[in-house]
């Protein structure tokens, strides 16, 4: 029979050179539920890559006097060393790194295939510009106004760029939404918001002595009609320079077109003074014909919506302050109820801007041609690779664009003198397809083979931070989504559970050097060894929240571990065959666990663990294995018992703590490994209690416990609650006027 399969994948590093606690609390994350699945019978696939095209190499190769490659190299190789150290089980055949030519040619190869569906094309546009990176972002890399990597305040310019519609798939990314019932609700609620549909009108409003010319406004407040009193224009729109050309207007429309220029989206979005200028021209209210100015506005994007707003001020806080600002009439009106316009769905999601003005990245396959226009590289050219012989500066354009020998090249239609592109793809482009590359990682014939994917993806466990909500994780679904059409993937899903782990923090702050608060993996991993250092980080915090890093909490970790260690060790030797060790010794023999207790625990404590790694609950899986271990000490034992209890500790241990595992495990004489064994199984009848402790309250408060039977009846235990010397104590001389059994939860006598 075939076993299933289940792949656990971790969202693959950056290679910065170093390894940090938010990079060993995920990977500790992804390890444990490796190793459980296949200890559990699965076929598990659970690899590791490098996300290694960026601007950081290339930044880091400039201040260094290096190429990208060989400092990108360098890093992963120290890095690749790091993550050994930890003993994560990673398929080490079936790593991807995305900057060598066997990834992105494949990467191209994608790129040509959203250029045949006519997904990617090409147009200019105004786009985020980042003084700091020289290149061009995505809306979604703007972060309040600066670029979201080097924090350098944005600004706007008109390029030609490269896009992917990613509107295209608008829709079914919003309602697949649903189906996602293993992704945390958060991830969910910021995906939608990005998607942001809505559902409105588009109207059209004459423009007096305009001719046919007409505004056209999208909006969801049709009922609003009755209540508009100017009309606002984004100070891009086109049909502003139409409306002011030639009239007394015009200079003052200019100079505020000037200004605006100098300004993003998002300092037009939050300006809190609403500035506009009047153009002159009226428009006519279709529901009623009044005659309504013209104004444009620096808080009126041309990016969302049709570039033109019907002002509303009753009923809009923005079209308020502006009518405030600008002595405009407010206008509170009856609801139009008339049919007008054609409704329509809009969405805030924006086409994705793909094209990067820096050498460290996938060079972008399209020739240009004074004859045939744009054309594709075909298939059989591909790699388009980096040419080697390039000066980096990190400043002006594209680097390529000076090397001459990568630029001029020839047509492959009409074989005429043409020129390359020399924009690179942006680098979430590489991150997008990757966990597809892992299932078929050395095929040098295709990006993956068809039977391949289909046998693994989707991703049965995705692991990684929650900052990746909007960017990786929306693109990615929207590639999964494309490749399904094209039939060459299984789901238009890629990932059916997502586990978004919180920071590592010190002194209450994220860890960075600016702080001084960061802790080296390989200094903990050199002191207390790798197993310390994965069962800290699993042990201090529930995966999804903060971890607050702890000296003493990592010496705890320690400490238990050679507890661990004794346990085993010290039953080995002769002197200690009845377990007589020191540890143990001085303790009063009444106080040992017999040997019933013990097995009766023992399952209860596999219960237990398993069903807290089902639910990654790791901490509360370790503090059960430290309790066992507890009770491990205090046992009076068969020796024959002894090493099964032992063994089946260490089962419970060793996805936690895998390199100290296994050297026990062989000391117990075991010849494989222990993680070839299989995960150890329970008795569901020897995980009972046999009592039960229920809490007995007089008149709603609190007075005693009692211990029952967990078969006793509701009379055996009303009897025993109202029988202690301590609620006799509340109940002699009064009237027990009602008696409350809660099954298997409390007692509450009501007395007068």
């Amino acid at each position: 029979m075939t076993a299933s399969k289940f792949y656990a994948l971790v969202m693959f590093p950056y290679p910065s050179g170093n390894l940090h606690m938010g990079h060993v609390r995920n990977y500790a994350i992804g390890d444990v539920v490796a190793r459980y699945k296949r200890m559990r019978g699965f076929d598990v696939l659970h690899p590791i890559g490098w996300d290694s095209f960026g601007l950081p190499a290339e930044n880091a190769a400039i201040r260094h006097k290096t190429h990208p490659a060989e400092w990108t190299a360098k890093c992963i190789e120290r890095m690749t060393k790091q993550l050994k150290s930890l003993n994560l089980s990673y398929d080490w055949d079936r790593a991807v790194t995305t900057c060598n030519e066997d990834y992105y040619k494949w990467t191209q190869w994608l790129f040509l295939k959203f250029f045949e569906q006519k997904i990617a094309y090409r147009k200019e546009a105004r786009v985020n510009w980042c003084p700091g990176c020289q290149t061009v972002l995505a809306n979604e890399q703007v972060k309040e106004d600066r670029c979201w990597r080097c924090e350098s305040k944005v600004e706007e310019k008109p390029l030609e760029q490269w896009f992917l519609k990613i509107t295209d798939y608008a829709e079914r990314l919003l309602q697949d939404i649903e189906k996602l019932s293993g992704w945390p609700e958060p991830v969910k609620i910021m995906q939608r918001n990005w998607i942001g549909k809505s559902e409105g009108v588009v109207i059209e409003f004459p423009i007096l002595k305009h001719g046919e010319s007409k505004l056209t406004v999208y909006t969801t407040r049709p009922d609003t009609l009755f209540g508009v009193t100017y009309m606002v224009l984004a100070p891009e729109h086109p049909l502003v320079d139409a409306l002011t050309k030639g009239t007394e207007h015009e200079k003052a429309v200019k100079t505020f077109q000037e200004k605006v220029k100098h300004e993003t989206m998002h300092e037009r979005e939050k300006n809190l003074i609403k500035e506009g200028v009047f153009t002159g021209a009226y428009a006519i209210n279709p529901a009623n014909n009044e005659e309504i100015p013209i104004w444009i506005s620096d808080y009126v994007l041309m990016e969302y919506g049709t570039g033109a707003v019907m002002a509303v001020p009753a009923h809009d806080q923005r079209d308020f302050e502006f009518a405030k600002t600008h002595n405009l009439p407010i206008k509170h009106a009856e609801p139009f109820t008339g049919e007008i316009g054609k409704q329509k769905v809009n969405y805030r999601l924006r086409d994705w801007l793909i094209s990067r003005q820096r050498y460290w990245g996938a060079p972008i396959p399209i020739i240009y041609c004074e004859k045939c226009g744009i054309v594709p590289v075909p298939e059989k050219d591909l790699p388009v690779k980096l040419p080697k012989n390039v000066k980096l500066t990190g400043k002006g354009a594209s680097p390529l664009a000076q090397v001459k020998e990568f630029v001029e090249t020839k047509c492959p239609r009409c074989k005429a003198k043409a020129r390359r592109e020399t924009d690179t793809m942006d680098t979430f482009i590489c991150s997008s397809w990757y966990f597809y590359r892992y299932c078929d990682a050395k095929n040098k014939k295709q990006a993956f083979a068809k039977d391949k994917v289909d046998k693994w993806l989707p991703v049965d466990q995705y692991i990684g931070g929650i900052e990746h909500a909007i960017l990786h994780l929306l693109y990615s679904r929207f590639f999964a989504k494309f490749l399904y059409d094209q039939k060459l993937v299984p789901t238009d899903e890629p990932f059916t559970n997502l586990l978004t782990q919180g920071m590592v923090i010190k002194d209450g702050a994220k860890m960075s050097k600016s702080k001084g608060n960061v802790v080296d993996p390989d200094e903990i991993i050199k002191k207390y060894g790798a197993d310390t250092a994965r069962l800290f980080i699993l042990f201090a915090a529930p995966p999804k929240k903060e971890l607050e890093w702890s000296d003493k909490g990592v010496e705890g970790c320690y400490r238990f571990l050679n507890r661990v260690k004794r346990l085993v060790t010290e039953s080995l030797e002769p002197a200690n065959k009845l377990r007589g060790s020191n540890e143990r010794g001085n303790r009063d023999v009444q106080s040992q666990v017999s040997e019933p207790n013990i097995t009766k625990v023992l399952h209860q404590t596999i219960k237990g663990v398993t069903e807290d790694i089902e639910r990654f609950s790791f901490n509360t899986a370790i503090a059960k294995l430290m309790t066992f271990v507890n009770v491990l000490y205090n046992s009076n034992t068969s020796i024959g018992n002894w090493k099964l209890e032992i063994g089946n500790l260490l089962l419970l241990l060793s996805p936690f703590a895998p390199q100290t595992a296994d050297e026990l495990w062989k000391k117990l004489g075991n010849k494989n490994s222990i993680h070839k064994e299989p995960w150890p199984a329970f008795d569901p009848e020897l995980t009972r209690e046999n009592e039960i402790t229920i809490p007995v309250q007089v008149n709603g408060r609190l007075r005693d416990t009692i211990k029952v039977a967990t078969e006793a009846d509701k009379e055996t235990i009303l009897n025993a609650a109202k029988s202690t010397e301590k609620i006799k104590n509340f109940t002699t001389g009064k009237q027990i006027i009602k008696e409350i059994y809660v099954p298997n939860k409390l007692v509450n006598l009501v007395i007068k």
